[in-house]
């Protein structure tokens, strides 16, 4: 399995990009530059399966719909997160607009299912509220990859003084992200890759 990890935008928010074999790849959280997506995706020679949101934050989603307009696929996002991401409360001025509602035919909520296969793809939702209420956490179990948004960072975690943010939920979801294996590898929304035995070990937060 690849993954392609893309910073964008003034926060600088990673938009991974994975596929497989089948050249159908899975784009997590299209925070912003839409035009330099779509050219990874270009230059892999990729189409898009679906996308999926980790979280609902202006930062994450700002460049989905400029992108599903062009690569329209499936998208999928917590409904907790969806009911309000595309609301006059999201939005980070001067760098993030409020963003705007994709004009999606197929939207998949995310706690609708623990499994999920997408093209060759199979990956497994793992809901990790306090971030945002519908804060989601996706492993490829097969691959060793873990997304985790903004629910852990490399040596820190996701903020909870935000609207919807929840200290408790959060450290219940670091906990239950405690249990994986050491050797998962952990990209998240901000910051460089981890893996699950680094952070048990040295990340404050995850003690």
């Amino acid at each position: 399995m690849n993954i392609e990890s893309i910073p964008t935008g003034a926060f600088e928010e990673i938009c991974h990009i994975v596929w497989d074999t089948a050249k159908q790849a899975i784009v997590f959280d299209p925070g912003h530059d839409a035009d330099l997506i779509s050219q990874t995706l270009d230059e892999h020679h990729l189409d898009v399966a679906a996308y999926v949101c980790t979280h609902g934050h202006a930062d994450h989603i700002n460049a989905l719909a400029e992108l599903h307009e062009k690569r329209p696929a499936p998208v999928a996002m917590h409904t907790s997160d969806w009911q309000w991401a595309f609301d006059s409360i999201n939005q980070i001025p001067p760098h993030y607009p409020v963003p705007q509602r994709p004009a999606v035919e197929t939207f998949l909520p995310l706690e609708s299912s623990t499994d999920w296969n997408v093209a060759d793809l199979h990956f497994q939702c793992m809901e990790t509220p306090g971030h945002t209420p519908g804060s989601c956490c996706i492993l490829f179990p097969e691959s060793g990859i873990l997304v985790t948004g903004d629910t852990l960072f490399k040596g820190s975690c996701g903020r909870t003084d935000l609207p919807g943010g929840d200290a408790r939920q959060l450290k219940e979801s670091l906990n239950k992200l405690k249990q994986l294996p050491d050797e998962v590898r952990a990209f998240p929304g901000h910051g460089p890759d981890t893996t699950i035995g680094i952070e048990r070990a040295t990340n404050f937060f995850m003690q």
